[in-house]
């Protein structure tokens, strides 16, 4: 489902009427059992969790970030652009690098946001209104140490029967990171009120701020 820059009175209904799914109240995680080594520095993460847009904007509000930025990963270079990920046969997953301080915010605090309230870990190639494997929830470990906590935190997520249907968010190795096109970058904060953000994007920072107050912060993370 190709989302459109503009938001014409149609898809201003739709976004109205996928409000009901989008699942706008988050839900209050354990923190993870198995966490890693925290030290001031920098570091990037890199997550998939349906429209970039949201994700983009609910990593930018959480204290130690200090920057996200949204673009496509799974598939080739080549096919690294919105219109060819649009049709969904491309590999590649709408997808955010999140580089953060260590020291002030743990991969697995990344993490334990990530499945809170910045998408649903249970719906296949779907979050919200939009469909396609474009749309899949994957985390995308560049380390050994990445790949062991986020499995670890998978496990203890399904272990204790945090949502009431499995969790289908891949554990993947990151191949390859594609920044998105200029009107992608920073779009929640420079779109505050356009409708897709508003229904489908804006509850999900609402519920970082509510469940987890200690890591928000208001202040937007600049990118740029």
């Amino acid at each position: 489902m190709r989302r459109p820059i503009l938001f014409p009175l149609v898809f201003t209904a739709l976004a109205a009427c996928s409000s009901a799914s989008a699942r706008d109240e988050g839900l209050k995680l354990p923190a993870p059992a198995v966490d890693a080594t925290r030290a001031p520095g920098e570091a990037t993460a890199v997550f998939a969790g349906g429209c970039f847009w949201g994700v983009e904007g609910v990593f930018q509000h959480v204290k130690g970030v200090k920057s996200v930025r949204a673009g496509y990963t799974g598939g080739d270079a080549a096919h690294a652009n919105y219109d060819d990920v649009s049709d969904g046969d491309t590999g590649h997953a709408e997808s955010v690098r999140v580089t953060y301080d260590p020291g002030q915010v743990s991969y697995g605090q990344l993490l334990q946001v990530f499945f809170s309230v910045a998408m649903d870990p249970t719906t296949l190639n779907r979050q919200g209104p939009d469909m396609g494997t474009q749309y899949r929830s994957a985390v995308f470990y560049a380390t050994p140490e990445q790949e062991k906590v986020a499995k670890a935190y998978v496990a203890q997520l399904s272990a204790a029967h945090a949502f009431s249907s499995p969790i289908v968010t891949q554990v993947v190795p990151l191949k390859g990171f594609w920044q998105a096109e200029g009107e992608h970058q920073d779009y929640m904060h420079l779109n505050p009120d356009a409708m897709y953000i508003v229904f489908n994007d804006r509850p999900k920072v609402l519920a970082l701020e509510r469940i987890y107050p200690d890591m928000y912060t208001a202040t937007w993370a600049n990118g740029r």
